[in-house]
């Protein structure tokens, strides 16, 4: 085993409430090799990259690179690229795809809508399997590269809907990926794994294991969901939503915690009390990097709410 995956599991820590927050996803096509930041180096014009970076920010939207699994010549290309937009929102999830020829369409996109879940007929529904979008940067982190790519090629080969993307987070936990059209990331996970999350989304459900979160909510609401669906056993994917999270203290700019209400499709409430944790001992948050401590979403208390009482 690598010293990677070694270390991870060493320094195992809770994946809840660790995946990257975006309700909306923008993934381009890039081939090619991938610099740290790759939207400003790689073949994609770094000024067009900026430009897509200024466009999405503030809007709910996450732009990233995608390339298909294999090997990845240092050549610009210039065929047509698949793009991706995605909606992860409970309830009103969906895919759109289209094949462009120029990038510098996308500015021409309305950002503040794909943000807040309107698509306004862009491009076509993508109806295809489950995508699943694996982080094989090893420009940001070398463990990606290292036990991304292994992933990637062993789901390729049995033909999974696979792309490699450019960082989603959580370093440390990797291989890590994340799975559309519901936005589920997940960390420290095995091909078989992830044969078991594909099957289960194509059957509009959930699996928690190895979960990080569901992108559409803020970190602590990510723990808050997984926790209410562990304790209930719920696993179709648009069941619950998150309703309100609430710092504490109120009105603090860096909260210890969180009041997190989760509401299920049939009107049942459960209040969540998630706690800003550190991870100890210190642990590298990514490889090569020196020891630190960073924050991990505690769930300390769970429990069904009335309507009067929410």
């Amino acid at each position: 085993m690598s010293t990677c995956a070694t270390a991870s599991r060493e320094l195992s820590e809770p994946l809840a409430g660790t995946a990257a927050t975006a309700r909306t996803w923008l993934l381009v096509e890039q081939p090619g090799p991938w610099g740290a930041k790759a939207l400003t180096s790689s073949h994609l014009d770094p000024v067009l990259g900026r430009a897509l970076e200024t466009a999405a920010a503030g809007t709910g939207v996450r732009v990233a690179l995608i390339r298909r699994p294999g090997r990845h010549a240092d050549h610009p290309g210039g065929r047509e690229r698949r793009v991706h937009v995605a909606h992860t929102l409970p309830g009103r999830s969906w895919t759109r795809t289209a094949l462009l020829a120029d990038p510098e369409d996308l500015l021409e996109l309305d950002f503040p809508a794909l943000g807040a879940g309107e698509h306004g007929g862009l491009w076509e529904p993508y109806e295809g399997d489950p995508l699943v979008l694996v982080c094989t940067n090893g420009k940001r982190d070398r463990c990606c590269a290292l036990l991304g790519r292994p992933l990637v090629d062993e789901l390729a080969a049995t033909g999974e809907a696979v792309w490699e993307v450019t960082h989603i987070g959580g370093h440390r936990f990797a291989p890590t990926l994340f799975v559309l059209p519901y936005g589920y990331a997940y960390g420290r996970v095995t091909a078989r794994a992830v044969k078991e999350i594909l099957h289960a989304v194509r059957d509009g459900q959930v699996v928690t294991a190895n979960a990080r979160g569901r992108s559409a909510w803020e970190r602590p609401a990510q723990a808050a969901d997984l926790a209410v669906r562990e304790h209930t056993g719920e696993d179709r994917a648009d069941a619950l939503r998150i309703t309100r999270t609430e710092p504490r203290p109120a009105g603090s700019a860096e909260p210890g915690g969180w009041s997190v209400t989760v509401e299920h499709a049939d009107g049942r409430l459960w209040r969540v009390e998630v706690e800003r944790g550190t991870s100890l001992p210190p642990r590298p948050e990514s490889c090569g990097a020196v020891p630190g401590s960073p924050a991990r979403m505690d769930v300390t208390a769970l429990r069904e709410v009335t309507g009067r009482t929410a």
